[in-house]
Formats: structure tokens, sequence, C-alpha cells
């Protein structure tokens, strides 16, 4: 798809949400202040979780274009705050150095092979700038100061999660299905859901208001707000949509076996 950041672009991005995530685990009371966005962990278990996997990330980048992700060790986390947070910004540096000494292009291991995602290091980027994006807001919300993500990593968010979560060759177990999302920043998609699987799409500005193919369900809301959704961070009812609200229903309980 068009318009996608640029590999620096993400590197700066990813560096920027580690910053804010930081921040807002610096104004917690504990660690042990709850996350409602993710039931059951605590700021501490959102920390480790995000660290562990900046770490798993950088091995799986620095190993390159291989069958299985490589093995790696189960790291010590340490329950002081201020260790804690050095101890991510380590991990996070680590994820950056493999990033940045692999460029782009670079074959790697990824769990999205059957996507329109490609297995690259790039791609890699990109997922990895919404997994620290997405949990930057968790821990904002933990301590009561949510914030909206930046306009530029919201947008891709939308079409880094349509073309790398949803899109799949595994078959679609319902009847066929078109879905829209539109952004209120101007920006659309769809997504076609059928046996031959879900494939994803960038549609003109133009066709949220004149589109040829009508959608079964359509969602609006600004670019943030459709990443929550998407991430399941908020419900339907955070967004207007349009339709037939089940085909959303049925998304979100699919789970496609490759």
């Amino acid at each position: 798809m068009e318009e996608t950041l640029e590999f620096a672009d993400l590197l700066r991005l990813m560096d920027d949400r580690s910053d804010a995530f930081r921040a807002a685990v610096a104004a917690a009371p504990d660690l042990d202040v709850p996350v409602p966005t993710c039931p059951e962990w605590t700021l501490f278990d959102l920390v480790q979780h995000l660290g562990e996997g900046r770490r798993r990330w950088a091995a799986i980048v620095a190993a390159g274009p291989v069958d299985a992700p490589p093995a790696t060790p189960t790291p010590e986390v340490p329950r002081d705050r201020e260790a804690l947070l050095a101890w991510f910004t380590a991990s996070t540096g680590e994820l950056r150095d493999a990033l940045r000494q692999a460029g782009p292009d670079r074959g790697c291991w990824t769990w999205w092979g059957s996507s329109q995602a490609p297995q690259t290091t790039g791609a890699v980027a990109r997922h990895q700038l919404q997994q620290v994006a997405v949990h930057t807001y968790d821990a904002q919300v933990a301590v009561g100061a949510p914030q909206p993500l930046p306009g530029e990593v919201a947008l891709d968010g939308v079409d880094e999660f349509l073309t790398t979560c949803v899109a799949t060759t595994a078959a679609w177990p319902h009847a066929p299905a078109v879905i829209h999302y539109h952004a209120t920043e101007g920006r659309s998609w769809r997504i076609r859901f059928s046996a031959a699987g879900a494939r994803a799409a960038r549609l003109p500005a133009q066709a949220a208001v004149e589109d040829p193919e009508l959608a079964y369900a359509a969602a609006w809301g600004t670019a943030h707000e459709l990443v929550m959704f998407c991430y399941g961070r908020v419900t339907m009812d955070s967004l207007r949509v349009d339709g037939d609200r089940r085909v959303f229903e049925q998304l979100i309980a699919w789970e496609p076996e490759d």
C-alpha cells in the first residue's frame, strides 16, 4: 500500500513512543497499578511484556531469513522502578540497533506469512511501532492520562493492522462480506472477505462518499479511534457504524487457521 511511513520515520516514532511509555510508567504511584485495557495485568506486567518483546524481536531481526524464530533466554526483569525503566530502555535499544543494522529490506521470520505484509525487517519495524504505540496508550490509561496516538502513527496503524493482522489466505467461514474503515482525517480502506481469505486495499478519498462497491458494514472515526477498535481497546459503540454490525462481530470473533 502507498503512503506508508519511511523506515527512518518508523525508528524515530518508535523512540518517541518509547519515551512516552517510560514517562507514563514514571508517573504512576507504583508498579502494581492495574491496566484497565489489559485485564489482569499490572503496570509491571505491561513493562515486562513490552521489554521482553523488544529483545525477542531484536534477536529475530538479527537472525535474518530463517524458518523459525531463534530461541531467546528468559531475561531477569528487575522489580525496582528505576532499574526496570533502565532495563526497558536497554531492551528498546537492542531492537532499534538490530533494525538499523539490518536495514528495511532484509528478510526475517515473522508470524504473518499469509498476510499482505512482507516478511522483512521493515515490516517488523512497522508492526513494532504499533505495539509500543498501543501499549503506551495502555500505560497512559493506567495512570489516568490517556492521549490519542500521534496522527501519523494512527493512520499508519490502521493500514498496518489491516494488512498484517486481518489480511490472510485462510478461508472466511461466513458469507462473503465487504467492510470499510473511514478515518476522519481523510483516509479509507476496504477489506473483502471470502472463501479465498481476507484482502485489504486503500480506497481513494472520494470513495468515502461515492463508492461503486457498497460495504456490508462501515466504521467511521478518527484514526486513533479506529486503531483502538482494531486492537480491542474500544468497542463499536465508540465509533459510527453503518450497515450490518454482525459482520464486525464475526470479524472480532474470527480466529483464522492457516
